[in-house]
């Protein structure tokens, strides 16, 4: 039997077989098998009106993601979002690729984050063809530019003619008018920085993108970036990689994003996979994962023993909270306010819904200090190299 209710504080959930609930207000998982109130706060008890079941009974909940703004955009953007590197037109398959941004979809996600070099246009044009018959007002869409898109050893880079360029062919591949947002895929040390600024603001005005972020840029060249606005348009993305593992933002991008109106929205959440707790030191990686197929090249940091033996530290801690790693590890990233969204892969819708659960849960400080104490000896800090 599957019926709905709304409970004071708390989501629209759908009520069937056995699984969690979340507070969305406290951002807490509720185990309900057995009696209806049994583990409800008095409060929220108090509320639920004569209408509801009190007999024993078993619950299934539909969890929807939830949103923060993009700097100092207008974009509502979700929490957890769709990435495409490795995976959409090169790495999985159209079939489970179109299940997977179907799946990110029904659960509400809306940001689709994607990039020229994928798969050198493969990827974009997957998404054109998967995203035509979808409103365009639906989804926030965002793309990159910077690496060679070919062997010519020309179209790469940052300069005036390569932005104006690549936005027209990353249209093209999209099927779209314009992007919410365009990236600089990395910092163009060959370009001088206002050649860039004002052909990307060129692009904003011509209507060819809503908003521009950058990937990967160190605190001086955002702060040089920020330098020249106005009379050029201001950034209000960064794309960092940023995890448990991994927090080389924290020391200088973060604070000064945060200070300007600049978002993150992070990339290799789950390190490369091997937050989700499947690798085990000592061990062969099985053969259906990305490190233990020909993508395992991206995954270099975190390959060693001592790194997979700290994360599988972290299990106890996830177990206790009744989440799984994956959600432990994103939680983790979006407990940063300046963190707006946190991409994910996925080759499978599953794998979708066990991420976008992360949304709404909330750690508080006994479980972050048990999560430094696990992996401290492996994490990673300090300047991003330029």
């Amino acid at each position: 039997m599957t019926f709905f209710w709304q409970l004071p504080g708390f989501r629209v959930v759908s009520v069937d077989e056995k699984s969690h609930f979340r507070s969305s207000c406290h951002g807490r998982l509720w185990r309900f098998v057995g009696t209806v109130l049994r583990d409800l706060a008095p409060e929220a008890a108090s509320g639920l009106g004569p209408s509801v079941r009190r007999e024993p009974t078993s619950f299934r909940y539909e969890l929807r993601v939830r949103y923060r703004r993009l700097g100092s955009s207008d974009l509502e953007i979700s929490e957890i979002s769709l990435g495409s590197w490795l995976t959409y037109g090169v790495g999985v398959e159209n079939d489970p690729a179109r299940a997977c941004l179907e799946k990110a979809f029904e659960l509400g996600m809306n940001f689709i984050d994607t990039a020229n070099v994928y798969g050198r246009g493969a990827a974009e044009e997957f998404l054109g063809d998967a995203l035509a018959k979808r409103p365009r007002d639906s989804y926030v869409l965002a793309t990159k530019l910077f690496f060679p898109m070919d062997d010519t050893g020309e179209n790469k880079g940052l300069s005036r003619g390569q932005v104006f360029k690549q936005i027209d062919d990353s249209l093209r591949r999209l099927r779209t008018d314009y992007v919410d947002l365009y990236q600089c895929h990395r910092y163009d040390p060959e370009t001088p920085l206002e050649e860039t600024m004002e052909a990307l603001t060129e692009v904003v005005r011509q209507g060819k993108a809503r908003y521009l972020g950058f990937s990967e840029w160190t605190a001086p060249q955002i702060q040089a970036a920020l330098d020249l606005s106005p009379p050029y348009e201001k950034f209000v993305s960064s794309q960092p990689q940023y995890s448990i593992l991994w927090r080389v933002p924290e020391r200088e991008v973060i604070p000064l994003c945060a200070a300007n109106g600049i978002s993150q929205v992070v990339w290799s959440p789950l390190g490369q996979g091997v937050l989700t707790g499947k690798y085990t030191p000592g061990q062969p990686p099985p053969p259906d994962t990305r490190m233990g197929n020909e993508m395992g090249w991206a995954m270099d940091e975190f390959r060693e023993d001592g790194v997979l033996a700290a994360v599988q530290r972290l299990r106890p801690i996830a177990d206790g909270l009744g989440i799984t790693m994956a959600q432990l590890a994103l939680a983790w990233v979006l407990r940063e306010p300046n963190v707006a969204s946190a991409i994910i892969g996925a080759s499978r819708p599953e794998q979708v819904a066990d991420n976008a659960a992360a949304s709404g849960i909330e750690l508080d400080e006994e479980v972050l200090r048990a999560i430094d104490e696990a992996v401290g000896d492996v994490v990673i800090s300090g300047e991003i190299p330029a």
